[in-house]
């Protein structure tokens, strides 16, 4: 692997963007080894905090959101780790609330590059190790780990952990974690350890994550079976591990995640109030996540087969009028899968190319939307998706994180000129 020069010091948070972005992310290398030995010299193996890994296919960001809020509510000081980002770098590392200072970045990448050595780290793993060493540093109470790519090899997966949650088990990143659930459950219960209570969100779950967590001895709560939530209107009830609540308030994150979340805190050494879980339920929020940025206007980061479908069901369920939908995907992911939820919902589609190695050409989305027209760039299709847009529809901009950041990139640049 390529490694290019480390800046001098002194240098930016730009500067050292630049080195991880230019490492070869062609030629990712999983495993743990090589983060194992960088982490062992930077003392970042175990932290001073109570460490809670959440892995999962879709609802990693929004379990963490709501853990975070929910646990700020009650009074503990906590870190979030997460990826990927949407404008700003820093938003991967969230320390009460707030980001990181650049300066302070700089100090944890130069810490990071003094202590590998010849070591080579890819873009996650040295992001990973920086973060780690902020978390070291400002010892909150408790860390959230978000896991970047399925969970045993992950680098996340470096930490000895206090707590694992699995959200949902679905298909995605097929080429590096397999092509069925079964085998993508194995992968993802590597975050599991001996004796470490987890809990597992999918209602579904393949039969690999039982089967995993019994060959370490992991007690696993799982969602359907060792707890129950329902909506009831406007409110929402959860009962299991030791809990027992109704008129919860239904949180602007997904309902299923916040079972998940609230499980995942019953089983933790820490215990709040009512009115800290409702507080940190009502004021939950993730960028990018059914986010409204204008009466008529919302991004979703839905990428894959069962976040498109979930994104579909909220659309569904929300009177509105006719849908215009911005879209630009991967071309690695399942396109046609990813885009039949949402085809019987929107009347009218702006495709648009994504840049860069990984996006796909508008031309490609437009085949299988059967339309005749696509767009260069997101922006160009929101222009055209919103000068079409009568003040009763509604657009929606979704496919990919990169869709999204591209869409609020512009939005943000219409609320300076305004």
């Amino acid at each position: 692997m390529h490694t290019p020069a480390a800046p001098a010091p002194g240098r930016s948070l730009a500067d050292w963007l630049a080195v991880l972005e230019g490492l070869n992310m062609a030629h990712i290398e999983l495993g743990l080894e090589r983060m194992q030995r960088v982490a062992g010299r930077l003392g970042l193996l175990t932290l001073p905090s109570h460490v809670i890994t959440v892995g999962g296919t879709n609802g990693k960001g929004t379990t963490c959101a709501l853990l975070e809020s929910m646990l700020r509510a009650g009074g503990h000081s906590v870190g979030v780790y997460s990826s990927p980002h949407l404008l700003d770098y820093r938003e991967r590392v969230r320390i009460n609330g707030d980001f990181p200072a650049e300066p302070a970045f700089c100090d944890a990448f130069a810490a990071v590059e003094a202590a590998r050595g010849d070591t080579a780290l890819t873009y996650f793993e040295f992001g990973t190790l920086a973060a780690l060493w902020l978390f070291r540093a400002a010892r909150p109470d408790v860390v959230l780990l978000e896991v970047g790519l399925g969970g045993r090899l992950d680098a996340t997966n470096v930490v000895d952990s206090d707590q694992a949650v699995i959200t949902t088990i679905a298909l995605d990143h097929t080429d590096w974690l397999g092509d069925n659930r079964e085998v993508i459950g194995v992968e993802k219960a590597g975050i599991l350890r001996p004796g470490k209570p987890a809990v597992c969100g999918d209602l579904d779950p393949p039969a690999s994550i039982a089967e995993q967590a019994n060959k370490l001895g992991t007690p696993v709560a799982f969602s359907g079976r060792d707890f129950h939530w329902q909506q009831q209107g406007d409110s929402w009830c959860f009962a299991g591990l030791g809990l027992d609540l109704s008129g919860l308030p239904v949180p602007g994150l997904p309902l299923m995640n916040a079972a998940t979340a609230l499980a995942t805190l019953a089983a933790s050494p820490f215990r709040l109030s009512f009115e800290a879980i409702a507080t940190g339920l009502r004021e939950a929020r993730l960028a990018g996540r059914l986010q409204r940025l204008a009466p008529n206007l919302w991004v979703d980061v839905a990428h894959n087969p069962e976040s498109a479908a979930y994104l579909a069901s909220r659309l569904q369920a929300d009177e509105g009028g006719a849908i215009h939908a911005v879209v630009g995907m991967l071309k690695d992911k399942d396109i046609v899968a990813t885009l039949a939820p949402m085809q019987p919902l929107v009347r009218h589609w702006y495709p648009a190319t994504l840049s860069g190695p990984r996006g796909a050409e508008a031309g490609a989305l437009a085949r299988v939307l059967g339309c005749e027209q696509g767009y260069g760039s997101v922006t160009e299709a929101l222009l055209a998706a919103q000068a079409a847009c009568a003040e009763h529809e509604r657009v929606i901009v979704f496919g990919s994180f990169f869709t999204v950041a591209e869409a609020l990139a512009w939005h943000g640049a219409q609320q300076e000129e305004h």
